[in-house]
């Protein structure tokens, strides 16, 4: 028992209690409540017929005859097709309903992103070129006074950070299962200079949130809910996994949400930030997000805003996509948050198209990939 408790008391510990993420995380870390508002929430509208989509012949070459036979033997516990405000598919396995909540993992990171968005226009945050310092002074004077919001966004900060889910003693095991966010943030150093390159690093999105906690005066997960989950009309009530018990938001990953409440961030993006009638975040924030060309080349067109794009460049050298001028692959047009286990929001805004894939293992599938195959062929 002495053994078990001081394991769970440092964050390699709880990795060797807990063992890996998966799907009950959301049960193991106190957690902070997102409500949504009283009142008849926004639902999309139901097929008035069953819909049956073309498959990727790809999947039917593997032997699955069904979009549900090959949903349930890649781990998926919930998967979404919307286009056009209808649900045209929703299943569920493994005993998940449409109301069971399902940890968001990296997904966290589009909220995070709008709600940088909403605190911008609301003049909480002067500018997205502000130093992160200005909102997190603790910080180290000399290397993080060059670190803008926009190089966090963008995961071009240079800091240094080992982004390693499988290592206990990585960074972002201890960001993750320990119970100090605050003080890990103190410590965090800087590895070169910032706009050098991409480099995915959770650590980005946690001083994001910090910096819109201090400049609205206001929890992550109370900020959320004003102004996001209550203006979307969300289904269901949500919550937000801290460190520990009234500490500080897990902003790089822990969302926990409902299938068709995740799908509404995506309506969000996909409607350029207006809520039937409502600008619930700024038109020009999601077009710098995820549609302007420019801002999404700076990541050679696969990441902005904290948002992923797909560029498939073995297609390309096969012949089967086209390549522009300089023979490099033309991009495809969509976006997509993405998760650990294979937790996607993917938007395809030429089809209208949203897919929510909620899973307990990513496997060998290219989700994203996956997405787009769906939604041009049907």
């Amino acid at each position: 028992m002495l053994l078990f408790v001081g394991l769970s008391a440092c964050h390699a510990g709880r990795f060797v209690v807990y063992n890996v993420p998966d799907l009950r995380d959301h049960q193991k870390f106190a957690a902070r409540p997102v409500l949504r508002r009283a009142g008849e929430p926004f639902r999309f509208h139901q097929p008035k017929q069953p819909v049956i989509l073309q498959l990727p012949a790809n999947v039917t070459r593997r032997g699955h005859a069904s979009l549900e036979s090959f949903l349930r033997r890649t781990g998926t516990v919930a998967f979404l097709v919307i286009r056009h405000d209808t649900l045209l598919i929703e299943h569920y396995f493994d005993g998940y309903q449409a109301a069971s909540a399902v940890p968001s993992f990296s997904v966290a990171k589009g909220f995070v992103s709008a709600l940088v968005g909403v605190a911008v226009a609301e003049g909480a945050i002067g500018s997205v070129l502000d130093p992160i310092r200005k909102y997190v002074p603790e910080l180290d004077s000399t290397s993080f006074q060059r670190i803008t919001l926009e190089h966090l966004l963008n995961m071009r900060s240079g800091i240094a950070f080992r982004e390693d889910y499988w290592n206990p003693f990585g960074d972002v095991a201890r960001f993750y299962y320990g119970r100090n966010l605050s003080r890990y943030v103190r410590h965090l150093r800087v590895g070169q200079a910032p706009d050098k390159v991409l480099a995915y690093q959770s650590a980005n999105t946690q001083l994001l949130s910090i910096a819109i906690s201090r400049a609205t005066g206001r929890p992550l997960a109370h900020y959320l809910q004003e102004k996001l989950w209550q203006p979307l009309g969300m289904e269901f009530d949500a919550s937000w996994s801290l460190d520990r018990p009234n500490g500080t938001e897990k902003a790089f990953c822990c969302l926990n949400a409902r299938a068709r409440d995740f799908a509404k961030l995506g309506r969000l993006y996909l409607r350029h930030g207006e809520w039937d009638g409502l600008q619930v975040l700024p038109r020009a924030w999601v077009e710098t997000s995820v549609f302007d060309s420019a801002a999404r080349a700076r990541n050679g067109h696969r990441y902005s805003y904290h948002w992923r794009h797909r560029v498939d460049y073995r297609a390309a050298l096969s012949g089967e996509t086209p390549v522009d001028r300089r023979g490099m692959p033309v991009p495809i047009p969509d976006f997509f948050a993405e998760g650990i286990l294979g937790q996607f929001v993917y938007v395809y805004p030429g089809k209208d198209f949203i897919v929510v894939r909620l899973g307990k293992r990513t496997g060998s599938t290219h989700w994203a990939k996956f997405a787009q195959q769906l939604a041009e062929l049907n």
